[in-house]
């Protein structure tokens, strides 16, 4: 099919995306860096571009409400956030996977206060990431486009029914104008089709949702609430797929760059793919065999294929973008090191936290982080984390 190719702001080609997936529903309340995603939706819905009904709550704690009620009656329904925002929406965000709602949303990833910053990190995400929603970083625009169409695909899947959060760096991605390629209508009605929810809440047909549990029971429910997270993967990389061979643009849940021969690897979630990747392409020029692996899919964590990535590696230095207070480390760096714990042959893991707050993280920085962290390795020097740029 035709695509248009556009400059566009990220956080208006999201809020076009959303549109485009002819969303019922959008529950609303604006927060740095996600406002012009919803600001924009409310302008096609004004503009009549959009027939969908846009709720202006009164928090971020009511905008996660009003879409587990829309989604609940069978609404295709979508919500942003960022930082302070996904804290407040924290209580319902848990509801929300436990119900076993389809809800989309846009994750602008911004740090937590205190001190109070707008900036990006991860750390909101990192809040959350057990609460049992589908979880998946993008590295740029054109993949923050693609993935809000893969995530209503997926979540509203009969055999998934669960919300999907699209993780989409603050500032660094949605406020940036980049080339997007905008997929035909005929494109997006081929891959996602009508949300029909089976169900869906009534007055005709009353069911229960979200009840009170025993603790007879409750083991049990959160045991289903794993399985359908792990059952999730199969339509995750089927829709990856269909999506890829619709419009060219190919997505795996971890994405390697010049590894087939490395010695050692840079692991890294989210945007900063990019410049690790320019930075690997410099070091190759100098002799070292390093390479990069991207987690796509955070949630459910992809292990055979992150332990197939690593296969053969020496040593893999983790990048984290939050703080696992009082922990050995970040808590990438912790979930990998338990993913590969008595693994035979298994790489050393060195763990470097970088880019709090939005600091910038340049490809010197990166150069530095690579060929620090091969020294700490090889020197057996693995224990907790660097906490990178470090003053005083």
């Amino acid at each position: 099919m035709a695509t248009e190719r556009k400059g566009i702001e990220v956080s208006l080609a999201i809020a076009e995306a959303v549109a485009q997936a002819n969303v019922d529903v959008v529950a609303a309340y604006p927060i740095t860096p996600q406002t012009h995603i919803v600001e924009h939706l409310s302008e096609l819905v004004a503009n009549g571009e959009l027939d969908a009904e846009f709720v202006p709550v009164e928090s971020e704690h009511s905008a996660m409400s009003v879409s587990c009620g829309s989604s609940a009656v069978g609404a295709r329904t979508f919500t942003s956030t960022s930082s302070q925002g996904l804290a407040l929406m924290a209580e319902i965000f848990y509801i929300t996977s436990s119900m076993r709602l389809p809800v989309v949303m846009a994750l602008a990833n911004r740090s937590l206060s205190g001190p109070l910053s707008i900036w990006n990190d991860h750390t909101d995400t990192m809040m959350v990431r057990d609460a049992g929603w589908i979880h998946v970083f993008t590295e740029n625009g054109q993949e923050s486009y693609d993935h809000m169409f893969w995530a209503f695909r997926v979540g509203e899947d009969p055999e998934v029914m669960l919300p999907v959060a699209v993780n989409i760096d603050g500032f660094l991605v949605t406020h940036m104008i980049e080339p997007i390629e905008f997929e035909e209508k005929e494109t997006i009605k081929k891959y996602l089709p009508d949300f029909k929810m089976k169900n869906a809440l009534h007055p005709d047909n009353p069911v229960s949702m979200g009840c009170f549990a025993m603790p007879e029971i409750y083991t049990e429910a959160q045991m289903a609430r794993e399985k359908a997270l792990l059952n999730s993967y199969p339509t995750i990389l089927k829709a990856w797929d269909e999506w890829g061979k619709l419009t060219g643009r190919k997505y795996q849940p971890i994405e390697t760059y010049r590894t087939e021969d490395a010695e050692y690897c840079i692991v890294t979630m989210g945007s900063y793919g990019e410049t690790a990747m320019e930075t690997v392409d410099a070091l190759r020029e100098e002799g070292e065999k390093v390479g990069v692996i991207k987690i796509r899919l955070w949630r459910p964590f992809p292990l055979d294929e992150f332990l197939k990535a690593v296969q053969g590696k020496k040593h893999l230095i983790v990048l984290d973008r939050a703080i696992s207070f009082g922990g050995p480390g970040g808590p990438v760096a912790l979930e990998l090191r338990s993913a590969l714990y008595n693994k035979k042959d298994a790489p050393n893991i060195v763990n470097y936290v970088a880019g709090l707050a939005g600091r910038d993280v340049s490809r010197k920085d990166f150069r530095t982080i690579i060929l620090e962290g091969k020294a700490k390795a090889e020197a057996g020097d693995t224990n907790g984390y660097t906490l990178y740029g470090l003053r005083g």
